[in-house]
C-alpha cells in the first residue's frame, strides 16, 4: 500500500516509519519543513517525503493524488496556548478536502480517550478533529489512547523528572484523577493492525492498558521500578496556574504544554471495552512493564523519538533553510581555533555535548544561564538530548536545536530557542586538523547589543574553556 504519513517528525510518527516499511509499505512522509528530517536514516527506497503545511492549502498539492490510506498525527497542542483549537480545525478540514481528491481510502486517526461529559481543551479539540474527520469521503478508523508510555514521550519525561528529582513531593490534587495508560510499543501494534482492516472502518476504539492507575500510583510504581523511595502529599490548594508552574519549572517540559496537561489532567481518561486487542492478538503491557522497556531503550541508546522532536521556536516554524546560512553581517562573534590531537575523538566529543555529558568547561555557568532561561520562559537545559552520543537534524539538545549534523562534512550547527534579544547559532567545524568553534549572536534592538556586552566577559574563558577541551587528548 501506498501510505501517507503526517506528523512524521513527531514522536510517534517517526516510530511508525520502519514499522511500515518493514511491512511492505510505500510511506511518503509529510512534513513541514525537509531540512529537519532525514529518510537516509531508513536505508529504504519505500519511502519519499513532501513537504506541506496543512494550514496553508497552497502546499496540500505537493501530496501525491494515488495514495491508499493515510496517518493523521497532526497535533497543535504545544505550538499554542491559546488558539490550538483555531490551528487543529484548521488543518484537520483541509486535510479532509484535499484526501477527497486523492484515492485514499482509509484514513486513521489517533486521539484522545474523550468520555467525560466535561472535557478539557485539548481533548475538546481532539474530539471536534475526529468529527471533522468523520465527514469525509472515506473509511475513518479513531484510536483514543490516555497516557502514552515510552522512553522519549511527554508523560514519561515528565514522570521520570519528578520522580528522579524530588524525594519528598508535594503535589496538586488532580493526582488522584485516574487513568489508563498504554505502552508506545502498544499503541504502534493498533496502528499498523487497523491498517486496511475493514471491520475497523468507520468506528472509534478506546486503547490502553488493562490497569486503571492515578496518577499519583504512576509516580510510586513508576518509583518502584527505578528502585527508589518517595513521598508524595496531595493538597487541595495548588491552582491549575500554580499547577502549571509547578511542572514547568521541576520537569523539562514547556509551559505551554504543561499548562494543557494540567487541564487534561483533571479529567478521567478511562478505556471502553471494545475486544480490539484481541481481535489483534496484542499483548498489552503494564504500565511497569512499559517504564522497564523504556529505560531499556534509553541504556542501549536507542531512543528513536522524542516529545521535544516536534517542539520548536516559533522562528523555526519558518524553516530549518532560512537559519542554516548563519548570517555575517550585523552580529557579534566570538570565533576561536585550537589545533586537535585527535580528530575521531574531537568529533565524538563534539557528538556527545550537552544532556548528561555538559558543554565540557563551565557547566555551572551553562546550568545559571539554563535556570534563567527557564524563568523567562524558555527551554532551560533540562530537555537535555535523546541519545548520548549521537545526533540527527532537528534534535533538540538543552536549549539548542540541531540544524546541521554531519560527520562527513565535520560541521555541527546549532541554533538558540532560549530566551534572547536577538538570535543566536553555534558552530563546531573541523578544518585541516584544526577545531573552529564560533558563536554567532545577531542583536535585536539596543537590548540585544546590552546582553551581548554583559555576557562577553563569561564568553571569554566558557567558550575559551571549551574548545581546548574539545580539542585535547584526554
Amino acid at each position: 500500500m501506498k501510505i501517507l504519513l503526517t506528523g512524521a517528525t513527531g514522536y510517534i510518527g517517526k516510530r511508525l516509519i520502519p514499522l511500515l516499511l518493514e511491512n511492505g509499505h510505500e510511506v511518503v512522509c509529510s512534513v513541514r519543513d525537509k531540512n529537519r528530517f532525514s529518510i537516509e536514516q531508513f536505508n529504504s527506497d519505500k519511502i519519499s517525503v513532501v513537504e506541506v503545511d496543512f494550514l496553508n492549502v497552497k502546499t496540500l498539492k505537493n501530496i501525491p493524488e494515488d495514495i491508499n490510506a493515510a496517518y493523521y498525527l497532526i497535533h497543535s497542542m504545544a505550538t499554542s496556548k491559546d488558539n490550538f483549537e483555531k490551528l487543529e480545525e484548521i488543518s484537520a478540514t483541509n486535510f479532509k478536502n484535499y484526501m477527497q481528491l486523492t484515492t485514499v481510502k482509509q484514513v486513521i486517526y489517533l486521539s484522545g480517550i474523550v468520555n467525560e461529559q466535561e472535557l478539557s481543551k485539548h481533548l475538546s479539540s481532539r474530539k471536534n478533529v475526529e468529527t471533522i474527520l468523520a465527514s469525509g469521503k472515506f473509511q475513518l478508523t479513531t484510536l483514543r489512547a490516555g497516557i502514552i508510555v515510552g522512553s522519549g514521550s511527554g508523560s514519561f519525561e515528565i514522570i521520570r523528572d519528578l520522580v528522579e528529582k524530588l524525594p519528598f513531593m508535594i503535589t496538586p490534587k488532580w493526582l488522584h484523577t485516574k487513568s489508563q495508560p498504554i505502552a508506545v510499543r502498544n499503541v504502534l501494534q493498533f496502528l499498523i493492525g487497523v491498517l486496511g482492516y475493514e471491520y475497523a472502518y468507520n468506528k472509534n476504539f478506546d486503547i490502553g492498558s488493562k490497569e486503571i492507575l492515578t496518577y499519583k500510583q504512576m509516580l510510586l510504581q513508576f518509583a518502584e521500578v527505578r528502585k527508589l523511595k518517595r513521598t508524595i502529599i496531595c493538597l487541595p490548594i495548588m491552582t491549575p496556574k500554580l499547577s502549571s508552574y509547578w511542572l514547568y519549572f521541576v520537569t523539562s517540559t514547556s509551559y505551554k504544554l504543561a499548562s494543557h496537561l494540567v487541564d487534561s489532567m483533571k479529567v478521567e481518561v478511562i478505556c471502553s471495552e471494545n475486544g480490539l486487542a484481541e481481535r489483534l492478538n496484542i499483548k498489552l503491557l503494564t504500565y511497569k512493564e512499559a517504564v522497564s522497556l523504556a529505560f531499556q531503550k534509553i541504556e542501549e541508546q536507542n531512543v528513536v523519538s522524542s516529545w521535544t522532536d516536534a517542539q520548536s521556536s516559533k522562528k523555526l516554524l519558518k524553516g530549518v533553510a532560512k537559519l542554516i546560512e548563519v548570517p555575517k553581517y550585523g552580529c557579534f562573534k566570538d570565533f576561536r581555533i585550537e589545533k586537535i590531537d585527535d580528530e575521531e575523538e574531537t568529533i565524538q566529543k563534539i557528538w556527545a555535548i550537552g544532556g548528561e555529558t555538559g558543554w565540557y568547561y563551565g557547566n555551572f555557568f551553562w546550568n545559571m544561564r539554563g535556570f534563567i532561561d527557564k524563568l523567562f520562559g524558555g527551554a532551560g537545559l533540562k530537555r537535555g538530548r535523546k541519545n548520548a552520543s549521537d545526533l540527527q537534524v532537528g534534535d533538540s539538545l538543552d536549549f539548542w536545536r540541531v540544524l546541521d549534523a554531519s560527520k562527513r562534512t565535520k560541521r555541527l550547527l546549532l541554533y538558540a530557542e532560549m530566551k534572547l534579544p536577538g538570535e543566536a547559532w553555534l558552530e563546531f567545524k573541523i578544518l585541516n586538523n584544526e577545531l573552529h568553534q564560533t558563536a554567532t549572536f545577531r542583536p535585536l534592538g539596543v537590548l540585544g547589543r546590552l546582553y551581548w556586552y554583559s555576557v562577553l566577559p563569561f564568553h571569554g574563558f566558557i567558550f575559551n574553556g571549551m574548545i581546548k577541551k574539545l580539542a585535547k587528548k584526554q
